[in-house]
This record gives structure tokens, sequence and C-alpha cells, in this order.
């Protein structure tokens, strides 16, 4: 059983037990989390398709950790003209556990 949810604007596929780092901190740690943007699930035999998203299904985890990512490094440059700019940034990330993906009237 798996599903494909959207979650910050991108779209992760996943299954129960599984790992996700979302690239936003969504909850504080030790919360539940409710995907219920859910674009595709795969249940004992059944494909579920949404159009674009499916009403019948939501996944649920819970927040293992809130922090933030690994740096990158941003560098301009622009040669024989003395132009370097260097900057680095950190984004936002939660690490969140899957713990059910259900199916609501099943």
């Amino acid at each position: 059983m798996f599903a494909i949810v959207e979650a910050a604007g991108k779209q992760y596929r996943v299954e129960e037990g599984s790992l996700l780092r979302v690239d936003c901190a969504l909850a504080p740690v030790n919360e539940e989390v409710v995907f219920d943007r859910v674009l595709f699930a795969r249940t004992d035999g059944e494909v579920l398709v949404g159009r674009p998203y499916l009403n019948s299904v939501r996944v649920i985890g819970r927040v293992l950790s809130v922090g933030r990512a690994r740096k990158i490094i941003v560098f301009k440059y622009k040669p024989k003209v003395n132009y370097r700019r260097k900057k680095g940034h950190r984004q936002p990330m939660s690490v969140i556990r899957i713990e059910k993906i259900e199916v609501i009237g099943a």
C-alpha cells in the first residue's frame, strides 16, 4: 500500500512506516500531521486516482524532528569585472514518520 501526497508544493511517494523529509516546518515535534491532498493511492489490488485529489483517502504521520537542512551555497560570479557574491541558505525541514494510510468509507 502506498500513496502520492502533495506537501509544501511538492509531491512525495509515501508508505506506512516510511520517513518523509518535507521542506518546511509543518508542526511541532511529536504532533500528528494529516495529509489530505492525496493524488494517488494503491491499496490491496485497487488503484485510486484523484482528479486532482482523492477525497476518500488521507495519510496520517507524526513529526519526529524539526530543524534545518544542509547549507546551500549561492555563488554569483562575472568574469573580468571583479564581481563575486557568496550567500548561504538553510531551508527549514521537518522529518515525518508515516503511520497510517486510511481509506475512508472502506
